[in-house]
């Protein structure tokens, strides 16, 4: 993933829940991705970091707040969250036969976005919204190793 950031400007700004002169793009995935809400003319409105979910970190025990890429209502009446990842990061890291600092990282990343996701999950049951994370094979068809 070609990692860079930006505004977005959205076409259908009355679309957008939040400032749409302040859409901050990390990645050229989240840039698709807004593109694709923006013009969707079944997305009903979204917003892009606008709101957060308390989680526990499993690394320093602590509560964090996670903000969720994106939130979508659909014509149809769905409100989906969803996370936009990378799909090496939405699966636990291999095993290695050597500890590197690259996989004490991984694993690190994993157990976090583990403790975001599961609290997502749980947030959005409780509001009957779906929690759904996007990764390259999704978004782009690609496959994965």
């Amino acid at each position: 993933m070609k990692y860079y950031q930006g505004r977005f400007q959205p076409k259908f700004p009355e679309k957008y829940r939040g400032d749409p002169k302040n859409i901050i793009y990390r990645s050229s995935w989240e840039l698709n991705c807004m593109a694709y809400f923006d013009r969707n003319p079944d997305v009903v409105w979204w917003a892009s970091e606008e709101f957060t979910i308390p989680y526990v970190s499993p690394i320093d025990g602590k509560r964090h707040r996670y903000f969720p890429d994106f939130i979508v209502k659909t014509k149809n009446g769905d409100v989906v969250v969803f996370e936009v990842k990378p799909a090496a990061q939405s699966k636990p890291p291999e095993k290695k036969s050597r500890i590197t600092k690259k996989y004490v990282n991984e694993v690190k990343t994993w157990g976090i976005n583990q403790a975001k996701w599961k609290a997502a999950e749980e947030f959005c049951a409780d509001r009957q919204w779906k929690f759904q994370v996007l990764t390259e094979q999704q978004l782009f068809g690609k496959k994965t190793k």
